[in-house]
């Protein structure tokens, strides 16, 4: 009995033994399956935290450039018109108030002019626009001995660079009232002489806001010169700089790293503070030229306080562990699909400009020869934008044995400028349909793009119209490249001094007149050619093109094709600066004594294919039309620019590329009513469920379409749609 008591003793001392070293086993395990979990969890989450520290930089310096790059866009843009104002200080203001109006972003801008530039202003002479506290423009002189601005930093700086930049911020206590950053840009007179300096305010609140408190970072930018901007303290801003950022650190990295920042680099680091803390830090530049720098810290502490409760808690360590690795990837995943969001809004904008690009580039001739059954003159050109869409353009017709034709640059690139493209193209077909002067054209080209310019962009264009029965030509030059002449010798025409397109009404163009002979050849261009720039950023210049002209044979297509050629041999790798616009017109023989063509059309309806070539028979016919119900000029050029609209969108759209067909349009008067009904047997396509676009919205973040129909809307008085029997029918109605 003692014995099988021994051994039952012995045999359960020897299970407690294996229960606890089984126990001790598992315990190890656990141990060393936390300690695994801990090493994978603490290193997914630094790697976590350092794409989402990427990531909301990268989102925030998007922000930023959005507003800095539309700042200085509408600021280069108005250089011309600042220029201008300079001899005309009777308008200063209404510039300034044009360029506040216009741009929401800029809080106020002002021209400091150099001391005593008008002498009967005085030595300070400061002209401001602005918003008051209730958002009306508001404008005054705010130059004086005691708010003396040639003592100003950014005013220093723009007359040592002599160039565009962007200041320090400060504050305005005499302009904007606010912690502003400005944009300044040097001021010349019409003889080149420095007049002064523009400086737009931008107010900083956007990004002091932008850069708030968030979760556990501390997220801070720096300007140029150390200064914070923005931070979670607001307080700080401008009050403090990098080294009270350094003092708070004990660790000689935080000066390595502030350096690095004022010196535009990016990069990460691990940081002490001065109670032994750790953190990390991750900075980046903003983009453009501000000379901006941003940071975000994450103390180590709040990154691993879930990993840390391991040690306590190994189940409750893992289950906390890959809690806040799923919270930090959320986080990254969030951040990443907001990156993904704009590049794919990026996409689709891209797309559309390629589609906006055909259509474009779908209203401009190019068929060349443009006349084959024609041997009196001969043509040949090309078009190349910069960008997707462009602001060049060029056209010619023929009408009543003479030869009309164009070419512009649209100030500005991108989006606005095609629209204004569109619009000076239909314009010229429009007014040129019914007038045979160039200068007279160009006035009511004027008269009508100045009145709807809100955007405040001009047109550079030339206007020409051949007799094919002398070679005599007409010209009008408003402020367009000179054409060049290619005959006996090879030569600049003469032109007169005439203000672009759209910048002022009632502005009386000049009317200038030359002779071609048989074989002389005219050659149009934008200055596209002439400053097309190098990898170097040298430029083309007149020069070089005189000479290579002189190289070339004597026809439209050698001298375009040959130019072509000569300016990407220049350009090589280089990244185009500027659509590429260029025009040769041979004047062969003058035509022979025989009956000239004249253009289909008439009565009170017409039929025509769709081919945009055939837009001056539609403008006949409309004239014809206004003439019969007794319609002043100004009611008819409405007319036939919404009729032209309207019918070249159903020539563009009704039937697949490739495809001819039809397009039926009558006209009938009834009641005090002119109508117009445009049929055709394509796809059904109702233009009138398209919303007008929002024109104040900024370029880029405005989608493509609606402008056409916007136009025809504001034009007619009613504008209906229906299909039936398998046709689109258009119907526009004009009260008279």
């Amino acid at each position: 009995m003692k014995e099988r008591n021994k051994f039952s003793k012995w045999f359960r001392s020897l299970q407690t033994r294996s229960s606890l070293a089984l126990l001790i086993t598992a315990a190890i395990f656990v141990q060393l399956s936390g300690a695994i979990q801990y090493f994978y969890a603490r290193n997914g989450i630094r790697k976590a935290v350092q794409q989402q520290a990427r990531t909301e930089i990268q989102v925030r310096n998007l922000e930023i450039q959005n507003v800095v790059t539309n700042v200085e866009t509408a600021v280069n843009n108005m250089q011309l018109i600042l220029n201008w104002s300079v001899d005309n200080p009777e308008g200063i203001y209404g510039v300034l108030e044009t360029i506040i109006r216009t741009n929401p972003t800029i809080t106020g801008c002002a021209i400091a002019f150099e001391p005593g530039y008008y002498p009967d202003k005085g030595r300070w002479f400061e002209p401001f626009a602005g918003r008051d506290e209730n958002g009306n423009i508001v404008h005054r002189q705010i130059g004086s001995q005691e708010h003396d601005y040639f003592n100003a930093e950014w005013y220093k700086v723009s007359r040592e660079t002599d160039s565009a930049s962007w200041t320090e911020p400060y504050f305005d206590d005499a302009g904007s009232k606010a912690l502003v950053c400005s944009y300044t840009m040097p001021v010349y007179d019409s003889k080149g002489r420095r007049a002064g300096t523009f400086c737009s305010d931008v107010s900083l609140d956007f990004i002091i806001d932008l850069f708030g408190a968030k979760n556990s970072a501390y997220t801070y930018l720096a300007s140029r010169t150390g200064h914070l901007i923005a931070s979670p303290d607001k307080t700080s801003v401008m009050n403090a700089t990098l080294d009270d950022v350094a003092n708070y650190f004990n660790d000689s990295m935080i000066d390595r790293v502030n350096a690095a920042m004022l010196a535009g680099d990016s990069g990460d680091a691990e940081l002490h503070s001065k109670d032994g803390e750790k953190s990390y830090i991750f900075y980046a530049p903003v983009e453009g030229n501000t000379g901006w720098s941003m940071a975000i810290i994450y103390p180590d502490k709040e990154i691993y306080q879930g990993v840390r409760s391991v040690g306590r808690i190994l189940l409750i360590l893992t289950l906390v562990g890959f809690g806040f690795l799923i919270y930090i990837m959320w986080r990254t995943v969030r951040g990443f699909k907001k990156l993904q969001a704009v590049n794919a809004e990026k996409e689709r904008i891209g797309g559309e400009l390629r589609i906006a690009s055909g259509i474009q580039m779908g209203m401009l001739p190019k068929t060349f020869p443009p006349y084959p059954d024609r041997d009196e003159v001969t043509m040949a050109g090309t078009l190349v934008p910069a960008k997707e869409v462009g602001g060049d353009l060029y056209d010619f017709y023929i009408r009543d044995e003479k030869l009309f034709f164009c070419v512009g640059d649209v100030s500005g690139k991108g989006v606005p400028a095609s629209l204004v493209m569109a619009v000076t193209r239909s314009l010229f077909r429009t007014v040129s349909s019914h007038e045979d002067s160039p200068e007279r054209v160009m006035k009511q080209m004027n008269n009508a793009m100045s009145e709807m310019n809100e955007s405040s962009m001009f047109v550079t264009l030339f206007i020409g119209v051949l007799d094919l029965h002398t070679g005599r030509v007409l010209y009008c030059n408003a402020g367009h490249n000179p054409p060049v002449l290619i005959g006996k010798e090879t030569r600049f025409i003469e032109q007169d001094s005439n203000i672009p397109v759209g910048l002022m009404p009632a502005w009386d163009y000049t009317l200038q007149d030359g002779q071609m002979e048989s074989g002389d050849l005219l050659f149009l261009y934008t200055d596209g050619l002439t400053e097309a720039e190098n990898t170097v950023h040298g430029q083309f210049g007149e020069e070089r093109m005189m000479e290579r002209l002189r190289s070339l044979g004597h026809t439209p297509h050698a001298v375009v094709d040959g130019m072509t050629e000569a300016v990407h041999t220049f350009v090589a790798d280089a990244e185009p600066s500027d659509d590429l616009t260029m025009l040769a017109i041979q004047f062969v023989h003058p035509i022979e004594e025989n009956e000239g063509r004249k253009s289909e059309g008439g009565g009170r309806s017409i039929t025509l294919q769709n081919d945009v070539q055939q837009v001056p028979q539609l403008a006949a016919f409309v004239e014809e039309v206004a003439e019969g119900v007794g319609l002043n000029p100004s009611t008819a050029m409405s007319l036939n620019l919404a009729m032209e609209e309207a019918v070249v969108n159903v020539m563009n759209y009704a039937y697949p590329a490739g495809t001819q067909g039809d397009i039926d349009i009558t006209a009938c008067k009834t009641k005090g009513m002119l109508t117009f009904t445009i049929t055709d047997s394509g796809t059904p396509f109702d233009p009138t469920a398209k919303s007008d676009p929002d024109i104040t919205l900024a370029a880029e973040d405005r989608p493509i379409g609606g402008l056409g129909i916007m136009l025809v809307r504001q034009l007619m008085d009613e504008v209906l749609y229906e299909r039936k029997d398998n046709q689109n029918i258009l119907t526009l109605k004009k009260k008279i």
